[in-house]
């Protein structure tokens, strides 16, 4: 596994070793000693989730208050925008934010640490999202940050009106939102 470094410290992009053939691919997506010894994280994923998604649908950027989780993103179908926001006031990179592109055709994964809200767009017509968490879902915990805050500009490769839900719509820009220490 090669491990790319981004801006953020700790947000990395994962490219998987892959053997192809006539037949089509392998490669493995997830070895947890694997992963641990090319990040030098330590981590037990405990919950797994698959989104599908239209073009434009944008989702995020979200993050748990308690029960924070760090994921582990890959796109099976499709392309996405993906995008992390550090949101630890201790960090010299509070409020920075990194986006890649994500691709069923590059394989790669994205490893967001918890501390981070996350988000994504999708490009092409429909995106099939797989990723793994390190902390159960729970919604009493779940934020939202303004996809939209002008203070973070993150800029989103949109081609029209994103389609976000009502929880996304309400999310609160960084300077009110709930963060980490």
């Amino acid at each position: 596994m090669k491990v790319i470094r981004t801006a953020l410290p700790g947000v990395l992009l994962l490219e998987p070793k892959v053997f192809g053939d006539a037949r089509g691919f392998f490669f493995e997506s997830y070895n947890k000693r694997a992963f641990q010894e090319a990040t030098s994280v330590d981590v037990d994923f405990v919950q797994d989730n698959y989104s599908r998604s239209a073009k434009n649908v944008l989702r995020g950027l979200h993050y748990q208050i308690r029960q924070p989780q760090g994921k582990l993103v890959r796109v099976l179908q499709g392309e996405i925008r993906d995008v992390a926001v550090d949101i630890r006031r201790s960090s010299p990179t509070f409020g920075k934010w990194v986006s890649f592109a994500l691709t069923s055709e590059s394989k790669q994964a994205a490893w967001v640490p918890a501390g981070h809200a996350h988000g994504f767009v999708v490009i092409s017509d429909f995106a099939e999202v797989h990723y793994k968490a390190t902390d159960y879902y729970a919604p009493e915990h779940e934020r939202s940050l303004l996809w939209s805050d002008p203070k973070l500009a993150i800029d989103w490769p949109l081609s029209g009106a994103p389609i976000v839900s009502d929880k996304d719509a309400r999310g609160l820009p960084l300077r009110q939102a709930e963060t980490y220490s």
